[in-house]
């Protein structure tokens, strides 16, 4: 285990945070205490952010705008979002124009029609069938997808979490949508979003940051913490979402902080800068 000063040293070396959304910014339309406090924290110490999220259904845009009716401050460059993050990583994989069979919300088809891709509805005509979070599924769209991948098409998921924090409690999320999937086709998709690399390092590369510079922020252990530490960033679980303390405490990999929320963060902030 690392003492505290240690901890601290590493906090004070971070001039980078990621921050997971759902369950760390805020639950439903509800936000969580302290954040705007830290992103002003943040800023005035010359230190860089960004919002990282799996939720596929919105752009960066329409999160910027959600956050702005809490009374959090945050410009569409501060967030990314896993539907932009799949659609970019897409775009390295297959050829402008391709035809992609989409089951998701408005963020990540406005984000696959950014990246020139074809939008199409017959599963005979894809190439790629893309999954991400739809608040209104419906049955045939799941047949669709089903069809298009046993089909041939590739299986592309946004992330794979099972469950979504709502102000109800925990629903399902687009890691239910595609166990589904997985069950009807036999197929694994590939996974954009965390706790696989390429979501972070795209983060990272936005701020111009490395890993151990870097401090990622999370609610739910198996994705934020996990893939981060994998990466080699400094982590932050925070009790306000998904995981519990006895779950950070207990997980392999540890996070480096467990904490009640976003205030106690910005306590640990202050602390570790003056001990510069």
């Amino acid at each position: 285990m690392h003492s505290e000063t240690n901890l601290l040293e590493r906090l004070r070396r971070c001039r980078a945070a990621l921050f997971d959304m759902d369950g760390v910014i805020y639950v439903g339309n509800q936000p969580l205490p302290g954040v705007q406090a830290l992103f002003d924290y943040l800023d005035a110490t010359g230190r860089k952010w960004l919002c990282i999220t799996n939720n596929a259904s919105n752009t960066s845009t329409m999160f910027a705008e959600k956050l702005e009716k809490m009374g959090i401050h945050a410009d569409p460059a501060h967030i990314l979002g896993s539907a932009e993050a799949t659609a970019s990583w897409l775009a390295e994989e297959a050829p402008r124009g391709s035809k992609v069979l989409m089951l998701g919300m408005d963020g990540l088809r406005t984000a696959l029609l950014h990246e020139g891709f074809d939008l199409v509805s017959d599963p005979a005509e894809a190439a790629y069938a893309v999954v991400g979070i739809n608040f209104h599924l419906q049955y045939e769209q799941l047949a669709d997808v089903a069809l298009a991948i046993r089909n041939g098409a590739r299986f592309i998921g946004t992330n794979t979490d099972p469950t979504y924090p709502s102000e109800r409690g925990q629903i399902p999320g687009t890691g239910s949508i595609i166990a589904l999937l997985v069950a009807a086709t036999g197929v694994q998709p590939e996974v954009v979003g965390k706790p696989y690399p390429g979501m972070y390092q795209l983060a990272m590369r936005r701020l111009g940051a490395t890993p151990s510079e870097t401090l990622m922020v999370g609610d739910r252990h198996e994705t934020d913490i996990v893939g981060a530490v994998k990466l080699g960033l400094t982590t932050a679980g925070v009790l306000t979402g998904i995981s519990s303390r006895e779950e950070f405490e207990q997980g392999n990999p540890r996070p480096d902080f467990v904490l009640p929320g976003l205030p106690e963060l910005l306590e640990r902030f202050k602390e570790a800068d003056q001990l510069g």
